[in-house]
């Protein structure tokens, strides 16, 4: 088996917040670093998603052509997420050759197979600007909250779904200009109810290996009935419709992204001078080795459960859908929504000047929307930060790492394999690290957050209790033993902690000097060992592991990031 991996690909139109990070990217992630520490095979894709009209009116506001634009925002992100260390191997782009020659053949095997149809719709004309305006390109008054900056295919304030029409006062998002009319233009739409035989047939095999949360999402539009869709819009950029009569159109970002996910693989083979046919080891063929877990906030599901299978399913190529597609819920922010568009929340690039990435993955990952949507408080992270980083965690590695200085001389103690701590600590680890890698391989988040942290409790409670500040006294063998216990406990912190917090992780691990190891390569059922440290080895200092946040920074936080 090997395994491919995919998130949500970030949408180019600036930096992106952190509920867009916990939301698949971060996840995906940890998932990814977990298998490959496992020894497995895996192909971890994402990358920029660059068409569609946001594309255009940010580049439109900031003085740049369309493509200067996408290149200037790729290389932030993907700087940006290599700062998160979100390890891809490959971070790719929606916009590239490969992808139109993907989408175009994927459409061309739907129009022939008839799952394509024409159909005319009610869109805005603007005389101003002299063209039709896509969705997006209207703005407008929310018929629901009255919300004054509302698009045409949604509201940011109420999250209600809308049409251009459904505003009021409508007016163009390019110029400004309310001289509108709504006049019938022909588009082309896929047909979801003719493929809706193949698409149920599909889900009763695929839901088997699905989250609850991720099959309820795609049952529900079953349910309620599929109607045809629209792909195509009346833009510059995108990528063009090979059909007759559409040639001035392109996809609706939606049909081209997806496919994305295959042609950036097909980049990733060629930037890896790997054969042109390796991209088919991971995508053609239901049958074949490979397992496909993606990762999805929910307003995407619909996209990636129901929209995207139907495009593949309607094609004579037997794609190798998605086999797990585990979906998130929203991280929210203070009490409200996190939005790009109205600049709500801390964004990704602000929040690696604020902390480094290890406080943000954890503290994330702690509080990930798993079952419900969960809120990003100021205070709830710093108070988390502080608690467990540094007063569990970090705790326990600076307490033993001071405490074998100054009695043994920054060298492993001598120890009795078969001790009494051992035989007391060693069953209680096992147990935990085998429900800690069920849940890496489960993808259950929350459950595995908690585990990590009764470890690392496991670890506080046996030196206190133990006391080797007292036993050196009386007993220094003894307070040998116990310190030993202890490094070796840092040893499987650090590898059980390794996919959530690499750099720390990774900053523990070298404490040990240990030769033959390597932290991004073991086996969790082997991982609990009482006896592979060396006694007289010599250990590494590596000074605080994490700083806590005080009373006054916590204070400037709060302020700096209070909301309007």
């Amino acid at each position: 088996m090997k395994y491919l991996i995919t998130s949500a690909l970030p949408y180019i139109n600036g930096v992106k917040h952190l509920g867009n990070i916990i939301g698949s990217l971060l996840p995906a992630d940890v998932f990814a670093r977990y298998l490959r520490q496992q020894g497995e095979e895996v192909l971890y894709i994402c990358g920029t998603d660059e068409h569609g009209t946001p594309a255009e009116i940010a580049a439109q506001q900031e003085g740049l052509s369309i493509a200067e634009y996408c290149q200037k925002m790729y290389a932030l992100q993907k700087e940006i997420y290599e700062g998160f260390d979100l390890q891809f191997d490959y971070f790719g782009r929606s916009s590239t050759e490969t992808n139109k020659a993907v989408t175009q053949a994927v459409f061309k095997e739907l129009d022939q197979n008839h799952y394509i149809i024409e159909k005319s719709i009610a869109q805005y004309y603007s005389y101003e600007d002299k063209r039709f305006l896509p969705d997006r390109y209207v703005i407008g008054t929310c018929p629901h909250c009255q919300f004054t900056k509302a698009r045409g295919d949604q509201c940011d304030q109420c999250g209600h779904l809308l049409d251009p029409a459904d505003l009021i006062s409508p007016k163009s998002a390019i110029s400004g200009s309310a001289h509108l009319e709504l006049r019938q233009e022909k588009h082309l739409f896929i047909d979801l109810e003719k493929l809706e035989p193949k698409l149920r047939a599909w889900l009763e095999i695929k839901e088997k290996t699905w989250p609850s949360f991720s099959v309820s999402v795609a049952n529900k539009w079953l349910n309620e009935g599929l109607q045809a869709r629209c792909i195509s819009r009346d833009l510059e950029w995108g990528v063009p419709i090979p059909k007759a009569g559409f040639e001035e159109k392109v996809f609706y970002v939606w049909f081209d992204a997806p496919m994305a996910y295959i042609a950036i693989t097909q980049d990733w083979a060629t930037a890896t001078h790997q054969s042109s046919e390796e991209w088919k080891r991971w995508w053609i063929g239901e049958a074949n080795d490979t397992k496909y877990v993606q990762f999805m906030a929910k307003d995407n599901l619909p996209f990636h459960s129901i929209m995207w299978p139907a495009m593949l399913l309607g094609t004579n190529t037997p794609w190798h859908t998605v086999d797990v597609l585990k979906g998130f819920h929203w991280l929210t922010y203070e009490g409200g929504k996190f939005s790009t568009s109205l600049q709500r929340g801390i964004f990704s690039d602000v929040a690696l000047k604020l902390f480094s990435a290890d406080y943000w993955r954890y503290y994330l990952l702690a509080n990930i929307p798993e079952s419900q949507d969960s809120d990003f408080r100021l205070g709830d992270f710093v108070g988390t930060i502080n608690k467990d980083l540094v007063g569990t965690l970090g705790n326990f590695v600076n307490r033993v790492s001071a405490l074998v200085g100054k009695y043994f001389n920054h060298t492993v103690p001598d120890y009795d394999p078969n001790n009494a701590y051992i035989k007391l600590l060693q069953p209680q680890c096992e147990k935990l690290v085998m429900e800690i890698d069920q849940d890496y391989r489960e993808l259950n988040f929350r459950s595995l957050m908690r585990k990590i942290r009764e470890l690392w409790c496991l670890g506080n409670e046996f030196i206190t209790e133990a006391a080797p500040w007292t036993l050196i006294k009386t007993n220094p063998s003894a307070a040998g033993e116990v310190l030993a216990v202890c490094l070796h406990l840092i040893r499987l912190y650090s590898y059980i902690s390794y996919p959530i917090m690499p750099t720390a992780a990774s900053k523990i691990f070298s404490m040990l000097s240990l030769e033959n190891e390597l932290i991004n390569q073991c086996d969790y059922k082997k991982v609990v060992d009482f006896n592979c440290l060396k006694p007289n080895a010599p250990l590494q200092p590596i000074g605080l592991l994490f700083e806590k946040v005080s009373p006054e920074r916590q204070e400037e936080l709060l302020k700096q990031f209070a909301m309007s």
